[in-house]
């Protein structure tokens, strides 16, 4: 039987985890935030090595920390997102072969 959670779901797990270990209560948005970092830098490793089980395993635990930092901070990771997106989302441009978003005006 194949059992989908949604992010929804997914995320509520990680904060409850988060509370039962006393990260929420204990840790704070810039721990969270240097956490974030370490595991953005075992991510760039990982795609220097061509690694996709280290890539998806480090883009898993940016995510946690994200909720983690987001959850110290009292702010909806989704929200902060959803932000986000009605920011960029009429935007004109693209990315040239250089690797640079060019924006329209």
């Amino acid at each position: 039987e194949l059992f989908l959670m949604s992010y929804a779901d997914i995320e509520m797990k990680v904060v409850q985890w988060g509370e039962a270990r006393g990260i929420v209560q204990n840790s704070d948005p810039y721990a969270q935030a240097t956490k974030t970092q370490e595991e953005l830098n075992e991510l760039i490793e990982a795609i220097k090595s061509g690694d996709r089980a280290a890539m998806a395993d480090a883009y898993g635990d940016i995510l946690v920390t994200l909720v983690m930092g987001c959850a110290c901070a009292d702010l909806d990771l989704v929200e902060c997102f959803k932000g986000a997106y009605e920011e960029i989302k009429d935007r004109k441009g693209y990315l040239g072969a250089d690797g640079i978003f060019v924006k329209e005006v």
